[in-house]
Order: structure tokens, then sequence, then C-alpha cells
């Protein structure tokens, strides 16, 4: 049993069963009291079953109390309220769990009953572009959604999505040959460089009318294109990869699955919607019409395969990779974690999948983990005073270099080398948390100060508590004692918070949302924070407190060292 709301919901249910057998099916989920004065956790059962009965809540919380066998977990149930079912575990059945874990090196997360394969779409910056901020969400949430569903024990397959095909290639070389080619492209170049060929492009007809034809070249592999798309890639991939590692995100050069992947899937991939008799013509272009997506005109809204000159777009290119994803990489969940504005776009994706087959209730499941937006002071999207969006690297150094103040001020105990590291760590887990402790559906205001303070619900505060944790270990004099024993309220309540981390984590992998991890990442800190103050470790009062509660400190930094690597954040040793 790894958490204690799973034991409790099953001794519910079955009490219930017992009360009320033909509502064995009701609702026995158990949550946390929101006050310690109502137990540890409660149950409302009584009222959804009290409307299916038409017996009065209380009446039927009584029953349910009356058939609840806690013995050896809790103590008796009380009923509270208009019917709520209250729970308070002993401190016994604390104890022993919680000495449970200190032999378990996944701190109480149970791994996945029913482990699957599950490819994941994530980061998908353009080439032959900086990353800017506009990719931070994809790339850290993707990058947290990844590690929470590999500890689970899920195959995870990574899809670095990368734009690295299509017309903005055609418009990129065109105006390459039009200037000459550089001999040593760097991104800083390729970022003006992209902006001259868009201007271009929007302003000359015969200029874009090259590059649409370059675009066809491209698809169909004409050597020379080929050598000048290489050096665009090239140079861009060398600019991600570093940004990554600066991240401490998974993504590696092998999960690279740009649009150019699928070029030689186009075709066959066309050709089985035909013979499905999926896709027909229209207009000359090849399309399909998946149900119920209509235009502002009230018509049909295509998913347009093959254009009327022959070429390819990206609505092909998307999806190849969906029938690639499930038919070659064998992917029984398929995540996009794309923005918000890709909503549509993705739902008339998914459908062509269901009409292909591919996707289904026997086959594969496909998901839009979609996300808000990251706003600057005034509320609107992020962006510099030049009207474009930060580069990301620049944020990250900024960070840092803010951290690094901090550090000075708070850590001179610190060598300069280990001040330099610990502002790494603290800068770029700040704006990682920032983004990752905010429900991925909603906007943020990107601010450092919040993000960097030392208090509140911040990277730097589970940071500092996990160094709290770890320099009390170094200065005890003894190894943490074998056992756990509660006996006060702030010991207990820091208990709680440990048994819960297997909930916590499970529940972010299931709806794909980080930030159910961050809060209570964020909870048990502060109920680290509120057991140090109340209870003395290495000057408790007996020995075996003393061993204990070493214990317990040990037990804390390694939930909270294994929840922020979970979410891709460094815990330092010393702060």
């Amino acid at each position: 049993m790894a958490d204690p709301a799973l034991e409790l919901e099953r001794r519910v249910a079955a009490s219930i069963a017992a009360a009320l057998p033909a509502h064995t099916g009701a609702d026995a989920v158990i949550r946390p009291a929101g006050n310690p004065r109502f137990g540890d956790y409660q149950s409302n059962a009584a009222m959804a079953l009290g409307q299916a009965t038409g017996r009065h809540p209380r009446e039927v919380a009584a029953a349910i109390v009356e058939h609840l066998d806690l013995q050896g977990v809790a103590h008796p149930a009380e009923v509270a309220g208009p019917g709520f079912v209250n729970l308070r575990l002993t401190d016994d059945w604390l104890s022993a769990e919680a000495t449970r874990l200190l032999d378990d090196d996944r701190v109480g997360v149970a791994p996945a009953a029913v482990p699957v394969r599950v490819v994941v779409d994530y980061s998908s910056p353009n080439v032959a572009k900086e990353m800017h901020v506009g990719h931070l969400r994809s790339t850290v949430i993707g990058d947290a959604i990844c590690r929470l569903l590999g500890f689970l024990g899920h195959d995870v397959v990574r899809q670095n999505h990368v734009g690295d095909w299509g017309t903005q290639f055609g418009m990129l070389i065109e105006h390459l040959l039009d200037v000459g080619v550089a001999d040593n492209l760097s991104v800083s170049d390729l970022n003006a460089f992209y902006r001259q060929a868009r201007e271009k492009f929007d302003a000359d007809a015969a200029f874009a009318e090259r590059a649409r034809q370059r675009v066809l070249l491209l698809q169909s592999a004409d050597p020379a294109t080929m050598h000048l798309w290489r050096l665009f890639m090239e140079e861009s991939v060398r600019h991600m990869d570093m940004v990554y590692r600066r991240l401490g995100v998974l993504l590696t050069d092998a999960d690279l699955a740009g649009e150019s992947m699928y070029n030689d899937d186009l075709g066959p991939t066309c050709q089985e919607l035909v013979d499905l008799g999926i896709a027909t013509v229209s207009d000359g272009a090849l399309c399909v019409f998946p149900p119920g997506f209509t235009g502002r005109d009230g018509g049909p809204m295509p998913v347009m395969l093959r254009k009327s000159d022959g070429g390819y777009g990206y609505d092909a290119t998307d999806v190849a990779a969906l029938r690639r994803r499930v038919e070659v990489l064998g992917g029984r969940l398929v995540v996009y974690v794309v923005g918000s504005p890709q909503g549509q776009h993705l739902a008339m994706l998914f459908a062509v999948g269901e009409m292909a087959g591919w996707l289904g209730p026997d086959r594969a499941h496909a998901v839009h983990a979609w996300f808000g937006s990251v706003l600057g002071p005034d509320g609107r999207v992020l962006r510099t005073r030049s009207g474009e969006p930060p580069r990301l690297v620049d944020l990250l150094d900024e960070a840092v270099i803010r951290a690094r103040a901090i550090v000075a001020s708070s850590s001179r105990h610190l060598s300069e080398q280990e001040q330099a590291d610990v502002a790494e760590a603290v800068g770029i887990g700040g704006i990682k948390y920032a983004d990752l402790s905010v429900d991925r559906i909603k906007d943020y205001v990107f601010d450092f100060d919040r993000m960097l303070a030392v208090d509140g619900n911040t990277a730097a505060y589970l940071q500092y508590a996990t160094a709290r944790c770890r320099s009390i270990l170094r200065k005890a004099a003894e190894a943490p004692g074998p056992a756990i024993v509660v006996s006060e309220p702030a010991e207990r309540a820091l208990v709680l918070k440990l048994l819960q981390l297997d909930g916590a984590v499970r529940a972010a992998a299931e709806h794909l949302q980080p930030h159910r991890l961050c809060t209570h990442l964020f909870d048990l800190a502060k109920a680290f924070t509120s057991f140090f103050d109340a209870c003395p470790v290495l000057k408790a009062p007996t020995a075996r407190q003393r061993l204990s509660r070493l214990a317990l400190v040990d037990l804390t930094s390694r939930a909270l060292v294994l929840g922020l690597d979970l979410i891709g954040i460094a815990a330092p040793e010393r702060m």
C-alpha cells in the first residue's frame, strides 16, 4: 500500500457494499481533509448515495460507518456536517508505513499496474531560428511528463518534431543563394537571415514563387538543395543541444523527429487514405474532411494532404507522423505537448486517425496536452521592446545572474565554484518551476523576482528545504534510526505528506499535469519546515526520538530530491 487514500477507499467501498448492496458502484473516493479538526481524510459518498436511495445523507453515512472496518489503520470514523465521513489514521499505522518507506528506493511510489508505450511530442522548435520563450512551456512540460511516465514504468518514446521542412526552407535557401553561401553560419546570423528572407518572401512575388519551387526540390531530395538544407540543420541542432543541456531536459539528437523524417511517408500515407476512401480530391488538392468540423461559411473544413501543385504541407506531415507513431513506433498513448492555438488542428488530426483506424478503443489513444501562454507584466504575450519574443538563452542567463546575487549574499560559506553551481541550479530551476507549478492550461506572468524568491511556492524554497535536510544529516553524530515513531502533531503532518507522494505522482502522470506534483512538493516542504521548527532533531529529548527524527529527515530529503528530479529540477547539496 503506497497511499493511505487507496487503503481507505478500499475499506469504505467494502462498507458501502455491506450497508447498501445495490449501490456497490458508488463513489468511494477519499480526499484529504481540508482541516485537521475533521481528521486526515474525508468521504462524501453518503451525499450521492442519499440522493440515489432517497435517504438522508447523514443516515447513509451512519450506515457506512457501522459497517466500516478500520482495524489497524484508523480510529473509529465519525459522521460530520450533512453526511461527511471523517477518518483519522492512527499514529501506530503512520509510524509503520513511514518505517516501511525507509527501505523503499521509490519512496512509496508504486509502478503502473499496466505499463504501455507512450509517444510524447514536445519542444518542437523551428530550425534556422534561435529558441525563444515560446518554446519554453512545451519543452519543460513535455520533459516533466516524460520523466513522470518513465518513472512509473511506461515505455516512453520522445519525439522532437522540429520544423525543418516546408515553405520556410524554400525561402531560406533561395535567399542564401541570392546573397552567397556562408562558410560559417551561426544561429544569431540565422535569426537576422530569417527576417530578411521573410520580408523578401512577403514583398517579392517572384521570390515567393522561387521559394515554393525550391520546396518541391527539397521534397524530391535534390542534392544541391539538400546540401544547403544541412547547413541550416547542423547549426540549429548545435544550438538546440546547448539549450537542452542548460535546461537539463532529456531530449537528445536521437529524439529528433523533424518534418523531414516523414518525407518518404507522405506518398504512401496519402495512398492509404485514398484506398480507404477517406481522402478525396477537392479543387485539385487531396483532402480529408473529418465530420463535425466546419469553416466560417458553414462548409466542411479540410485536412489538406497534397496541394494542387503536387507539394505537401504540414497537414500531410502531421498525418504521416501520427501514422508512424502508432504503426511503426507502437505507441498506445500519443501525447502532443503543444500550445492551445493548435487545438482545432490536432482535433482534426485525431479525427483523421480515427477514420483511418490508427486511433480507437482497441488501438491507440491521442491526447493534446495543451498549455497557455507566457505573459509579460502588461498581461500580453511576453516580448522584447522590439516586439520579438525573448531569446530563451537570454532569459536563462538573466535568471542565473540574479540567482548569483542571491546566493552570494546568503551562502558565504560556499566556495566560489559552489556558489556558481548553486546559482545555476536556482536560476534555471526557478524558471522551470514557475512554469510547471502553474496548471498548464493557464497563462502565467514571467516575473524573475517571484521565480527566484526563497519563500513561497518556488524552486528555491524546495531546494533550500532539501539542502537543510542534508545539512542536518551531515551534522548528526550517528546514522538515522531503523524506524520512525510518530508522537507529535508536526511529525504526523509530515508523515502524512510523505505517504501522499505516491498519489501526487500518479495524479500528475494520469492527468499530464506536473503542477499537481509541484503543489504536493510545496506542501511537503512546508510540513518539513513546521516539523523542523517544532521538533528538535539533533537535540531531541531522547535517543529514540533523535534516531526517529533523523530517519524522518532522511526520508523527507529523499522524497524532495525524487520529486524535484521528476520535474527536471536539480537539488543542490548545500545552499
